[in-house]
């Protein structure tokens, strides 16, 4: 496969993939009683999507799942991924500014004369990664604190 380079044939094709995309994740909705989201960007940046309940409260629920599962892996951390684990978290937050730097640049250009409302979901992520933090800091200063006390 390869990218189709007239412009007007990947428009096309895009059109009938899409449906057919969708039509795919309804069945399968329907099929297994799953929330089912489908996200398109196309090369232009134009934003496409499917759910089969709200796209939004299925890509919330992702999201908060995901955070489960990372919140359950840090927990688990022992002493030697500490510093590991920090540094996957900063790479976390700096990724999560670059998203938010692309989010208000588009809703100034799609909206130049309106202030850009805040991100909810962005402030929850930043939250959590907070108290990740904070978490790896405590278990940090228990581990020196005890290695204190065997000395």
């Amino acid at each position: 496969m390869k990218l189709i380079e007239d412009n007007k044939a990947r428009t096309v094709t895009l059109s009938k993939r899409k449906k057919g995309l969708y039509k795919k994740a309804k069945e399968y909705s329907t099929l297994t009683g799953a929330d089912v989201g489908v996200v398109l960007i196309t090369a232009s940046g134009k934003a496409h999507s499917y759910g089969s309940t709200s796209i939004e409260k299925i890509i919330d629920k992702f999201l908060e799942l995901k955070q489960d599962d990372r919140q359950s892996d840090h927990d688990d951390m022992g002493k030697s991924d500490v510093f590991e684990t920090f540094e996957d978290l900063c790479k976390e937050v700096q990724a999560l500014n670059e998203k938010e730097k692309e989010r208000i640049l588009r809703y100034k250009i799609m909206h130049p004369h309106s202030e850009v409302p805040p991100d909810k979901h962005r402030l929850e992520q930043r939250e959590a990664i907070k108290s990740w933090l904070d978490k790896i800091k405590k278990g940090k200063e228990r581990s020196c604190s005890s290695q204190a006390n065997q000395v």
